[in-house]
């Protein structure tokens, strides 16, 4: 099927582009409260199903053995912009299992948001691992393989041990069988798996609820959620979507980024969580949609702050406004 138009940008009178998507909302029941497009066909999530691959670090007792608090889960979840807090936390992570900046597998870049990264330029400080957007994940694999005694080396590999366990966790939440043939490599290494978006929606729903989980992974997984809710720069960064996102409702609203267009989201007062990808895989797409199905599910208290989110003026560079981007109106609230 098609997917149908969700996001449109507008210059003058005129459409200038369409963006096509699939959403869908999920309660902890696996109850779909709201879909459109194709909610069925495999998506690689990527970086949004980071609090899923979290949850090692949770169970295995690493977490709390180094003294992690909100701001070192949330950037065990995060896709963060490089800052040099980010960076700063990051070491402090591996530092408490022994380890250094050499250990990670992550490689390395310059960071994506352009303030940070003039900055560092002017500054004159070469990127290393630890200003991988993904350096927090990674910082938590490499804690949760010293803790339980494993060799973290190797440890993006699909068959270390560490893997091994992200993928139980993530078939035990979304419900799909993750195989070598829907196994992809990547951004920062480790395998990423393409599964419905409904499937991922389900699975975060399970983490906002607690349904279907035993008690210490419910535990575990609203401890990780709360955490990201509370410091939610460090899941993201300055200016980034998921901080205005989580900024605008505060504790009411837990949202994550993946790359190519896709997001994942949950609104822990409703039980629901959310899923979609933009077709084109294009940012300002996602992220109108994102906000406006959140607007549009989260309640009364919520809907104004994120409505203004999911609608955006757009000027030139004499700041006149020439179009905006604006979301269809079945995700309108």
């Amino acid at each position: 099927m098609s997917n149908p138009v969700l996001v449109e940008v507008t210059r003058g009178t005129k459409v200038e582009s369409r963006h096509r998507g699939a959403v869908v909302a999920v309660d902890g029941a696996g109850k779909v409260v709201f879909s459109a497009g194709d909610v069925e066909a495999p998506v690689f999530p990527r970086s949004a199903v980071k609090a899923m691959q979290a949850l090692p670090l949770m169970e295995s007792g690493a977490a709390d053995a180094y003294g992690f608090g909100n701001r070192e889960l949330a950037l065990a979840c995060a896709s963060h912009s490089g800052e040099e807090a980010h960076v700063d936390l990051a070491g402090r992570m591996l530092a408490a299992a022994g380890q250094g900046a050499g250990v990670l597998e992550c490689g390395c870049h310059w960071p994506f948001d352009q303030h940070v990264l003039i900055e560092q330029v002017r500054s004159g400080i070469e990127p290393t691992p630890l200003h991988n957007n993904c350096s927090g994940k990674h910082a938590g694999f490499v804690c949760t393989a010293v803790h339980a005694g494993i060799d973290p080396k190797g440890y993006v590999g699909h068959d270390h041990a560490i893997q091994k366990e992200i993928r139980g966790v993530m078939e035990a939440l979304t419900g799909r069988p993750l195989d070598h043939e829907i196994c992809g490599t990547d951004g920062c290494a480790i395998p990423t798996y393409a599964v419905p978006l409904r499937n991922i929606a389900h699975g975060f729903a399970r983490m906002t609820t607690g349904e279907g989980l035993d008690g210490s992974r419910a535990k575990a997984s609203r401890r990780l959620m709360e955490a990201c809710m509370a410091e939610p720069f460090y899941v993201s960064g300055s200016r980034r979507a998921c901080l205005k996102l989580m900024e605008a409702a505060p504790g009411k609203v837990f949202a994550k980024t993946g790359a190519e267009g896709v997001f994942c989201a949950a609104l822990p007062e409703k039980g629901i969580a959310i899923a979609l990808k933009c077709d084109d895989g294009a940012t300002r797409g996602a992220e109108a949609m994102v906000a406006a199905i959140l607007a549009k599910l989260g309640g009364e208290s919520v809907r104004e702050p994120l409505s203004k989110l999911a609608g955006k003026t757009l000027k030139n560079w004499n700041g006149t406004p020439v179009g905006e981007i604006r979301v269809a109106d079945v995700l309108a609230a």
